[in-house]
């Protein structure tokens, strides 16, 4: 196979603020190395963004965009890419104000919070050309889901797949039928997270959000090493939006509002679409109407229309002009959690589940790391041949077993690329 082997590899440990990790930037090294080393990869073709040395290129989320674009611009049939992304994930609640936007949207979190959402992969991931496989490893919070609608090979985020989730990890409560029981429970748990009221999860819950300064400890492996979660809770995330731009009235229902006024044509695709929607919503005066008036999506739609009126009356239609070149086919593609068609090229290895989090570990050494990035690697160190996508993801899940962790890697992808080779 003579393609190219291309990468990218984003270690963020967020200095200095309430959402500071310690083990991304090892992460990313060490994967650097592995690149080379092990799959022969060239210097010039590794593209590392971290926040380890403030004075280059920051891992913000339109830097991040620009260079997964550039990454899937350049690809040919039979090249190699793969990105590895360390650091924070978030899930986004419905804010559409309707009934019918039931769901997440999972993302990464860049440095400067602009979030890429799980529907941002899916399309970039469509534009990879036939022959050329692109690999994600994202050791990051709940990012069971990011690939938006790659088939779920191993893991059971998905709960409508039941044949799949009948895993003996599975808890009674996620069974098909109270799917959207659930969903409401953790919306609201949101809600009142982020205002700052914490709620207890039970004890087998793994979904657990962690406390904005305590260092979640689950199953923690033996010694005195510090865990601490990958999950940004939506109070933290809410936080510190609010420091970035001065303004103290963004909540659960205005989030997406906000990364738009914030960050314009370097949103989110999906972020554009959204306020291109809610502007459709609010210039037919329907914004907030049928939210039933009451409960969190009532609450959604008349924050939606308070927001959209203030940008108008200062007459800033301009700021409006990202959103509005946007193409936006139905109503329901802007709903959280939507399911598309899947992307056949990708492959996602993730570090837990949909509901799950990560660990982000130091040992008692002070050597710091993401459990999943450093079962991948103590993996490959030990097997010199081929390891293929299938036997890394199960060797992961009981290597975190065995040292205590309940956070259970995912693989997303077609059939055909179960039994492929990692990376290349």
């Amino acid at each position: 196979m003579g393609g190219r082997k291309r990468a990218l590899l984003v270690g963020i440990n967020y200095p200095g603020t309430k959402a500071e990790l310690k083990g991304c930037h090892n992460d990313v090294d060490r994967m650097h190395r592995c690149l080379v080393d092990r799959f022969g990869f060239d210097e010039e073709d590794i593209r590392v963004l971290s926040d380890k040395d403030r004075s280059g290129p920051q891992p913000t989320g339109a830097n991040i965009r620009r260079a997964l674009a550039r990454l899937v611009a350049d690809a040919r049939p039979g090249d190699f890419l793969f990105f590895h992304y360390s650091g924070h994930g978030t899930r986004l609640p419905a804010e559409t104000g309707q009934h019918d936007d039931t769901g997440y949207d999972e993302c990464i979190v860049p440095s400067d919070m602009n979030l890429i959402t799980d529907q941002d992969f899916r399309e970039l991931v469509q534009k990879v050309p036939d022959g050329c496989l692109f690999t994600i490893v994202s050791d990051s919070c709940h990012s069971g889901g990011l690939l938006d609608s790659a088939k779920e090979q191993i893991g059971n985020s998905t709960k409508q797949n039941k044949t799949q989730s009948r895993e003996p990890e599975e808890r009674p409560d996620s069974g098909s039928g109270s799917g959207f029981r659930s969903f409401l429970k953790e919306t609201v748990r949101d809600v009142f997270e982020s205002e700052g009221i914490r709620i207890p999860h039970s004890r087998h819950g793994h979904s657990h959000h962690g406390g904005d300064d305590e260092d979640e400890a689950y199953g923690q492996p033996s010694g005195d090493g510090r865990i601490k979660n990958r999950s940004l809770p939506l109070s933290t995330l809410i936080e510190m939006l609010k420091e970035q731009t001065g303004k103290d009235d963004i909540d659960v229902g205005s989030i997406r509002m906000t990364l738009f006024n914030i960050f314009g044509d370097d949103a989110s695709p999906k972020i554009k679409k959204f306020m291109k929607v809610m502007l459709g919503k609010f210039n037919q005066g329907q914004s907030g109407e049928h939210g039933g008036g009451g409960g969190v999506m009532g609450m959604v739609g008349a924050l939606a229309q308070e927001f959209l009126k203030a940008k108008l009356d200062g007459n800033e239609e301009e700021a409006f002009k990202p959103a509005l070149e946007q193409e936006v086919h139905s109503v329901d593609e802007v709903y959280a959690g939507t399911k598309a068609w899947a992307p056949n090229n990708g492959i996602l290895i993730s570090g837990c589940q949909t509901n799950q989090t990560s660990a982000d570990a130091t040992t008692p050494k002070g050597v710091s790391f993401g459990a999943l990035s450093n079962a991948i690697q103590t993996i490959l160190a030990d097997k010199h041949g081929k390891v293929t996508n299938k036997d890394l993801v199960m060797k992961a899940r009981e290597m975190l077993s065995k040292q205590g962790y309940t956070q259970q890697p995912g693989l997303y992808c077609s059939d055909e690329h179960v039994h492929v080779a990692f990376i290349c």
